[in-house]
């Protein structure tokens, strides 16, 4: 046998060991209290507190290797952690701990002319594949998220952010641990080999549920294409903010400029621009002079060319491009119709925004645009599940079943039927 052939074995069997633990860590997980759970996250967050000097320098041997590598700025931007950020994580999981558990609550329920009770209750989905690009924050929320959702997890982060994943996992052991629960319930890959990807796209022998892509559409195009599990998708956030001929002028400036600038590199800054023709001289060159005073790239239609001397041409490949970075397409458009026909179009059905006073206009944006979040006069940054109230999401789910929009711990459960007689039986 080859190097190459043991390696791939080995890992095969290291795999299939995480898989056997995490359906270990399922079992326990499943009837844990609200308490314990509670416990584990609040204490797995006051480890962060502590450790947050071993996370940082963790971090900064991640982002080391990925200045070397010669990563984009806005990549460096996902993968950095400051102070400020790790006090955001903290929240985060916090706030995840005192969410209600959503665990044996009752949907609904109703009683049958036969004198049965039925009950149709939540209940977890069992053990959740993770397999995400380097933001170190998301280990943390999706780890607490399968905690408190009662699910364990198996976390496979990029290899850029290993050093930081692998502390703040650390954090959340030690939150199980003064818990009384299993380890097992959130395992971290501890191999950057992308055959581990494909080990966790197989199942595991059955021991995986679902699979939870986040990343890039190559990512997502992978695990759709090998999954032999179920799959919450995560793609591109190829966002869009439609300026209306009704937009109010320091709403669609403020509003557009941090859409696309707060942070390039997340998945709900916008990519593309869309004003109304109605608007053109009095809204569109407010809106590109902020955006270039931020340092953003511009690429246009004719009309935008013909305005905004620093515009490049637009091509049919930016309308179709999440760029992750400081750059946003510009079109100008005859009405909402021709709006919504382009979004409809090019868009990964992650996020869009409309800007106007219209509320018929809005209506119609948002009854004919099937993207799973949809804004109103707000950036499209709040596109988070921290910023839903979720305390932090594993993704923003674009497909159309079970789970859409963010991710967090009730989409992260399914349900059971319970029923309830007093020796009925079936004629």
């Amino acid at each position: 046998m080859s190097l190459a052939e043991a390696t791939t074995t080995d890992i095969a069997a290291l795999m299939a060991e995480i898989g056997r633990n995490a359906r270990i860590g399922a079992s326990a997980l499943k009837i844990a209290t609200p308490e314990q759970k509670r416990t584990a996250l609040l204490t797995a967050a006051g480890a962060i507190n502590a450790h947050r000097k071993k996370i940082l320098a963790a971090n900064a041997l991640d982002m080391e290797a990925a200045e070397k590598k010669g990563i984009s700025k806005a990549f460096l931007d996902r993968l950095l952690l400051t102070d400020a950020r790790i006090d955001g994580i903290i929240e985060a999981v916090r706030i995840i701990a005192d969410l209600p558990d959503p665990v044996g609550t009752v949907i609904s329920e109703w009683d049958r002319p036969n004198g049965l009770h039925i009950e149709r209750v939540r209940t977890p989905l069992g053990v959740i594949g993770v397999i995400f690009e380097s933001r170190p924050n998301v280990t943390a929320d999706a780890g607490a998220l399968c905690v408190k959702s009662g699910n364990a997890v198996i976390l496979r982060g990029g290899s850029d952010s290993f050093h930081s994943s692998r502390a703040i996992v650390d954090c959340l052991l030690d939150g199980l641990h003064l818990a009384g629960l299993p380890v097992e319930c959130v395992q971290l890959v501890p191999t950057t080999d992308r055959a581990a990807v494909g080990e966790m796209l197989k199942g595991l022998d059955g021991n995986i549920d679902v699979i939870v892509p986040r990343g890039g559409k190559t990512l997502v195009a992978r695990v759709q294409a090998e999954a032999r599990v179920p799959v919450f998708a995560h793609l591109e956030g190829l966002v869009h903010v439609y300026i209306d001929k009704s937009a109010d002028l320091d709403k669609a400036v403020s509003v557009t400029l941090n859409a696309k600038m707060r942070r390039t590199g997340i998945c709900g800054a916008a990519e593309t621009l869309l004003v109304h023709k109605d608007v053109v001289g009095t809204h569109l060159k407010p809106i590109i002079d902020a955006l270039v005073a931020k340092g953003c790239e511009i690429r246009g239609d004719q009309t935008v060319l013909s305005m905004i001397p620093e515009a490049t041409q637009a091509t049919e490949k930016d309308w179709q491009t999440e760029y992750e970075d400081a750059i946003i397409s510009v079109k100008v458009v005859d009405n909402i119709e021709a709006a919504i026909v382009h979004i409809e179009h090019y868009s990964s059905h992650h996020t869009e925004a409309i800007i106007t006073e219209d509320p018929e206009a809005v209506e119609k944006f948002f009854n004919e645009i099937d993207s799973a979040i949809l804004v109103h006069n707000a950036s499209t940054q709040f596109a988070d599940g921290g910023e839903f109230g979720f305390g932090g999401e594993i993704g923003i789910a674009t497909g159309k079943m079970h789970a859409r929009g963010p991710v967090g711990v009730e989409q992260l459960t399914s349900f059971k039927y319970r029923v309830r007689g007093n020796g009925q039986t079936r004629p």
